[in-house]
């Protein structure tokens, strides 16, 4: 097939318009795959490969052949900046044939949204608490909008892949094809699928089709990297050391950071300038410190404020600004961000990206390495480790630089094996399962418990969910009024759910911290979590502000700007780290391999870390003595298996092994005192896992782990299996221990 000839006039004159000299190997495989199947078609490809123009010159092609009765093409991203980017470029391609293009999220105006409900047409771009909202409140428009429904588009679908807000997507588009009564192909986008063919199962799960995965040659990436360590103060880890390797040839020469209050901090300031760059940390806590450093150093250089700021509490007006500017090609800005900026949002010509410590995927660290290298220069990531110095009496787990060992593995598993976190797939979705119960009842009305069962039960992502664990949700759920039963025997949405579902945050399945909104005079900064009594500062925007008043009732914060640095908090943020990089991470420690892209000071820091690995004997031993009775275990497993493993030594084989005060440093090693030998340890917890003992004993006494948001409505019984059964890594962990045998 000609694939370009295939396409419709508007969209050839686009092509060449842009000056285009030819599609591209993903353009041309998509092109081939949509017009010449009836499947789902699943686009992997790498940042900046014209994924987008892959799936839309197709669809819109097909569209303009047959314009659709309603809505046509359904486009859900993860994140609003997504949509906002992706809306521009959607209108232009769409202008001339006269499609329709409409954003509909908590930032769109109503009139583009009543515009769509009185004439469904076009494309519809929207994100999935959107979505949930319209099944909810538009529920009666919903076959009029998508009764002729072709394709459904989901971008960056492997951030969707991993949990409750993924799964609630899927939900969302089977019960919207049911509803509409139309049968919709899907289309996935993203730069970073970890397992394609599970990917594409996730894909087509109750679509009734198969998924397509189109191959092409995507040509050879080209990236710049580099990684340097720095301590916060000094000393650094080359300081006196003389047969250091030469480093990377780029102007990243670390004496050209400033001697600055942070070393770290300072590098970056000085390499940002003329330049413009994404600075990435792994939470908005860090992002408003780092930013609010680097804004000091201009202020003491006196140099104009070069650094804006990006994270999911600001406000959208604060979030489209710093897109707005960084999208003008003559500025010389950087941004201080989140995972808000590491989805495929199109913000210009970026130099470099910088990468304060290791994130905790492979797929983020790929994402975020995707933001740089568009109009065609490769792809360029600093990663800049940082660390305190180790006590003088800590223990030796405390000198190993953990994060620096991570960042190298996350590296050196995708150019290996181009390795990528595959879906998760084998959880049990209780607190989604109360949501979409809820959803389904708050949309449809009054439904017989059977029907009820038979809508949501029969949605894919709850393959898991037995009948019993159904009928147990629901009876609990009438106990605590959250549903009511009718005269008749049906299932309505009780008074207290009603308080729940009409709350506008029902739309989420995400956990979300009861937030303040934070203005100063007419200015909306952004929200925070916890705030402080009147006259205390706050951290918000990259600035410090000193709070005049706070509204409890309206949770409200009104405050005004100061100078100074405070930190931040906007909640908690854990990591879900793969098995795979701590056993990369063992590796890294092991090998005596050199890294191209490490400079000076990590090529020092990671020579003291395989010293320190060698002699403590952690290469043959995962039990390693720290002296007297005190022990570390280096288990080498990712987040959800440490985890298994922590609460099976606490409760199989703590009475066993005479085991105490056990401190996790998770996910990287556990210290506790010991009466056992190292023998005896190896024996009994081998002993143990073999023993015939149910996942739920890992669970303690009374205790109810409230994980998801909406746990805290599921029965405490449902709420101990689904973390037992769904969350720990127990199998995971048996693997590990069982192959300590070899140490008997």
């Amino acid at each position: 097939m000609n694939v370009f000839e295939r396409f419709s006039p508007f969209i050839q004159d686009y092509i060449y318009r842009s000056g285009w000299q030819a599609l591209r190997g993903v353009q041309n495989a998509a092109g081939e795959a949509i017009f010449g199947t009836e499947d789902n078609v699943l686009i992997a490809a790498s940042t900046a490969s014209g994924k987008t123009e892959a799936a839309f010159f197709p669809i819109l092609t097909l569209m303009d052949e047959e314009p659709p009765r309603s809505v046509g093409a359904l486009y859900i991203a993860p994140l609003k900046a997504l949509i906002n980017d992706q809306f521009g470029r959607l209108t232009e391609l769409c202008e001339e044939a006269g499609i329709p293009v409409t954003k509909w999220h908590g930032d769109a105006t109503q009139t583009q949204k009543r515009k769509l409900l009185r004439k469904p047409a076009g494309i519809l771009q929207i994100t999935p608490e959107s979505l949930e909202s319209l099944m909810i409140n538009k529920h009666m428009e919903i076959p009029c909008l998508f009764g002729d429904l072709r394709f459904i588009v989901i971008d960056e679908i492997h951030s969707l892949l991993r949990g409750d807000r993924g799964m609630q997507t899927f939900c969302l588009i089977e019960r919207l094809s049911r509803l509409a009564g139309c049968h919709p192909r899907r289309i996935g986008l993203s730069a970073t699928i970890g397992n394609p063919e599970e990917a594409g199962r996730i894909l087509a799960a109750g679509s009734g089709r198969r998924t397509v995965i189109p191959a092409f040659d995507g040509g050879k990436e080209t990236w710049r990297l580099s990684m340097e360590h720095f301590f916060n103060t000094a000393p650094q880890a080359d300081e006196d050391q003389q047969d250091v390797p030469e480093t990377p040839p780029q102007e990243a020469a670390t004496d050209t950071a400033p001697k600055a209050a942070d070393p770290g901090i300072g590098y970056i300031f000085e390499h940002t300038r003329g330049k413009k760059c994404l600075i990435f940390t792994n939470s908005r806590e860090e992002c408003e410190a780092v930013c609010q450093s680097l804004r000091q150093y201009c202020e003491v250089n006196h140099e104009p404020d070069r650094f804006l700021i990006h994270h999911g509490n600001l406000s959208a007006s604060y979030r489209e600004s710093a897109e707005d500017e960084m999208k003008d090609e003559d500025s010389f800005l950087s941004v201080c961000a989140t995972a808000t900026l590491e989805l495929g949002i199109d913000i210009g010509k970026l130099e470099r990206a910088f990468q304060i410590d290791a994130p905790f995927t492979v797929s983020g660290f790929l994402q975020r390495m995707g933001r740089t290298g568009r109009r065609g220069n490769p792809s360029e990531m600093w990663f800049v480790m940082r660390e305190d110095h180790p006590e003088p009496r800590a223990l030796f787990p405390e000198m190993i630089p953990w994060r620096l060992i991570q960042g190298v593995a996350l590296v050196q598993l995708y150019l290996e094996e181009r390795f990528v976190e595959p879906p998760k797939t084998d959880r049990l979705p209780y607190s989604l399962l109360y949501h979409q119960t809820m959803s389904t009842l708050a949309s449809c009305g009054e439904m017989s418990p059977g029907e009820l069962a038979s809508r949501v039960l029969s949605l894919a992502c709850f393959h898991r969910i037995s009948q019993e664990d159904y009928r147990a949700l629901l009876l609990h759920l009438l106990e605590i009024d959250h549903i009511n039963r009718t005269e008749n025997g049906g299932l309505i949405v009780g008074l207290t759910g009603e308080r729940i579902v009409n709350n506008y945050k029902f739309y989420a399945v995400f956990q979300e911290n009861i937030e303040y909104a934070v203005r100063s005079g007419s200015e909306e900064l952004g929200t925070i979590v916890k705030p402080p009594p009147v006259g205390d500062k706050i951290a918000i925007a990259g600035r410090v502000w000193v709070v005049e008043e706070v509204d409890h009732k309206k949770r409200e914060v009104y405050c005004t700007l100061v100078k100074g640095n405070i930190p931040a908090y906007f909640g908690d943020v854990p990591g879900d780290i793969h098995t795979r990089i701590l056993e990369r991470m063992y590796t890294v420690l092991q090998e005596q391999k050199h890294y191209p892209y490490l400079m000076r000071h990590a090529v020092c820091r990671l020579r003291e870390a395989r010293e320190t690995f060698q002699r403590s004997e952690m290469e043959n031993h995962p039990l390693v003595s720290l002296g007297g009775h005190m022990w570390a275990l280096f288990p080498w497993l990712g987040s959800y298996a440490f985890l298994a493993l922590e609460r099976f030594l606490k409760i199989r084989c703590a009475g066993r092994l005479g085991l105490r005060g056990v401190s996790p440093s998770r996910p990287y090693y556990l210290q506790f005192t010991m009466k056992a030998s190292e023998e005896e340890f190896y024996r009994v917890v081998t002993e143990e896992v073999e023993k015939e003992w149910d996942p739920m004993e890992l669970v303690y006494p009374k205790e109810v782990p409230v994980f998801e948001k909406y746990d805290e409505y599921v029965p405490e019984e449902l709420v101990r299996k689904g973390f037992a059964m769904g969350v720990l890594d127990v199998e995971g962990m048996k693997k590990r221990v069982r192959g300590w045998t070899i140490y008997l």
